[in-house]
């Protein structure tokens, strides 16, 4: 089976009821501060922070997905909020331990759906950061002393009329502590459309300049760990890049279905500690355009080695909960081991098939529209 047929099939239960438009998401820096070197040693150890605790209890949230309302944007957004803070309430429960990190899954807040223009996208549905919604998951992260990691459409007065897809990870003060852009949209596999979410490979040179080098491949170094984060999948390069910059934790956000071996493979190859988080089944979704399964369930955590540590036992809502004993850990991992000097005359000679910064200045309007920029800019 190849690559583009499997990427097919693995978003099946999503492209059944809707395309996605724009999913999952990657990430810039919280302020737009001085840009910093490049944060890659070459004596394989990596930067850190002190931890606060020896071991960290990270909780994965399987939530449904339902797009917002575009008749009743801020009332259905509202909604989505509200049932993602239960969720958070609900993992603190009389019969839960503490988290130190919970992680949602790639669009809580908004949904998505295959109608929505970037338009649509950009001035009704996706939410600011800060904004009213962070307001309300501070004000839960202080309650919890919880880190709260969640996926969202963004809109940024930094890049107007762009429609970002960005993990945020927020501190237990309540404090934003990284906005991690989406790296790249897949391309080519969607037969008559594409993607027209703003992406760091989307817009490299504009990204660069005004954040740095170091915030193209991000890793937040917290007190809780080296935290990478990303809605991209079967990209290996991209997973070794945060692994040789130092990412202990790496959390991978999905919606509509993934590839679980993806996962738990690039776990085992690059020694880190990985979650994934995918949607639940979502009642009454349909009725906004997109099917109820939607490719739900199989949320997981690895460990260094691959092993599964906790997996969802079904597709419905729930949590699931592993120890990370990350003090343990830190004192003996390294960077990955690779012989680089053997693979990187092939990488200097490759060329690939897209071009990166196509989206930089103007962004296309909807699927079909951004269908026919990546074609106009392809290589081969």
């Amino acid at each position: 089976m190849t690559d583009h047929t499997e990427a097919k099939l693995s978003r099946r239960g999503l492209m059944k009821g809707a395309a996605l438009a724009g999913a999952a998401i990657g990430a810039a820096p919280a302020t737009a501060a001085a840009p910093a070197a490049l944060s890659v040693k070459q004596d394989g150890t990596y930067e850190t922070v002190p931890l606060e605790k020896d071991n960290v209890a990270l909780g994965v949230m399987q939530l449904r997905v339902r797009p917002v309302d575009i008749k009743n944007v801020k009332q259905s957004r509202k909604a989505n909020l509200d049932h993602m803070i239960a969720g958070i309430d609900a993992a603190h429960g009389l019969l839960s331990r503490p988290k130190d990190i919970l992680f949602f899954h790639e669009f809580p807040i908004t949904g998505f759906a295959s109608s929505w223009s970037r338009k649509d996208l950009h001035d009704k549905i996706a939410i600011e950061l800060p904004g009213e919604e962070t307001e309300a998951l501070a004000k839960k992260a202080k309650e919890y002393n919880a880190y709260i990691v969640f996926g969202s459409y963004v809109r940024d007065k930094d890049w107007p009329g762009h429609v970002l897809s960005i993990t945020t990870i927020m501190d237990n003060k309540g404090a934003i502590i990284a906005k991690q852009w989406k790296a790249r949209n897949i391309m080519g596999v969607f037969g008559q459309i594409e993607l027209f979410t703003t992406t760091i490979f989307g817009a490299l040179d504009r990204y660069t300049e005004m954040y740095g080098a170091d915030a193209v491949i991000p890793v937040a170094r917290t007190p809780r760990g080296n935290i990478a984060t990303t809605s991209v999948q079967r990209e290996p390069e991209l997973i070794r890049a945060f692994a040789f910059k130092g990412a202990e934790i790496c959390l991978r956000t999905a919606t509509g279905g993934f590839t679980p071996w993806d996962i738990q493979a690039n776990a085992s190859y690059n020694q880190m500690y990985t979650a994934v988080s995918n949607n639940a089944i979502s009642p009454g979704a349909i009725e906004l355009g997109v099917l109820e399964d939607a490719g739900g369930g199989k949320s997981a955590i690895y460990g260094p080695r691959g092993e599964v540590l906790a997996e969802a036992n079904s597709a419905f809502e729930q949590e699931i909960v592993a120890n990370i004993p990350l003090a343990q850990y830190r004192r003996t991992h390294r960077q990955p081991a690779v012989a680089w000097d053997l693979y990187k005359p092939v990488y200097d000679q490759y060329v690939g098939q897209y071009p990166p910064s196509h989206y930089s200045k103007t962004p296309p309007d909807d699927l079909s529209a951004a269908k026919k920029a990546m074609d106009a800019v392809k290589r081969y």
